[in-house]
């Protein structure tokens, strides 16, 4: 089978518990740097699924960030031709963006583990079944978005009301980090201690976020893990479908 496409899209990610959970699922891994103005997203043709990972950056910073308005363009034909599409935080706004939908400033940034609650239509969904009815995930953005025109919420919170949601029954957008696991935040959480005062610009300090990390790391791998395990088996039932 061709290989599930894992995109980077800033140079802080480095893919976290994605791709040893899809190898686990025997999918090849194919990874690409966006950010790099030598790099070429491959033909949708060569990929049997796509996952768009995160950044630090807004939807609409083409100019500054030229590689923004390529993986939209490419969020957009993948989403078209029904290739399996997973967005993260940023790959979530992306598929919001692609799909028509302005992506902005929130009313408050997000940081450490907080609270999700799934609604009704998670409930039978492929992939995000697997989590409980309120669970607490890795929040690390500022933007957000309205629901996509014709998608269905599946996530939802007090502060931030579209956490999750599903275009059809291929492209999902999902706004917190399921893919970072415990050394990931530590390389994060000491990038920004070392930038910024965290507690002062995000609300939270980087010990705060460890202290949550002692009681929520731990399940956040697992759930992660199971996550791109179960995109893993939608990757595989549609490229079965396709070949016969």
């Amino acid at each position: 089978m061709k290989p599930v496409l894992l995109v980077r899209n800033d140079p802080y990610e480095c893919f976290g518990v994605a791709p040893g959970a899809l190898a686990a699922a025997h999918l090849d891994v194919l990874t690409v740097d966006a950010t790099s103005p030598d790099t070429e997203l491959p033909p949708l043709e060569q990929v049997s699924g796509v996952v768009m990972l995160g950044g630090t950056v807004n939807v609409d910073q083409v100019h500054a960030y030229p590689h923004l308005a390529r993986v939209r363009a490419y969020t957009s034909e993948a989403v078209e031709r029904g290739v399996p599409y997973l967005g993260i935080c940023l790959g979530s706004q992306i598929l919001a963006r692609a799909s028509g939908t302005d992506v902005a400033q929130g009313p408050v940034r997000e940081v450490g583990f907080e609270p999700v609650r799934l609604l009704p239509g998670a409930a039978d969904d492929p992939i995000l079944s697997v989590l409980r009815e309120t669970e607490m995930v890795l929040q690390w953005h500022e933007d957000t978005h309205a629901l996509p025109e014709g998608a269905t919420l599946l996530g939802t919170s007090d502060r931030v009301p579209v956490q999750a949601y599903v275009i059809g029954d291929r492209a999902w957008g999902i706004q917190f980090h399921l893919e970072v696991d415990r050394w990931e935040l530590e390389w994060w959480l000491g990038l920004a201690d070392a930038e910024m005062d965290l507690a002062a610009t995000w609300g939270k300090s980087a010990d705060t976020i460890r202290e949550e990390a002692v009681d929520h790391m731990a399940r956040q791998e697992e759930r992660g893990r199971e996550i791109f395990h179960r995109f893993a088996g939608v990757v595989r039932e549609v490229n079965q479908d396709a070949m016969s």
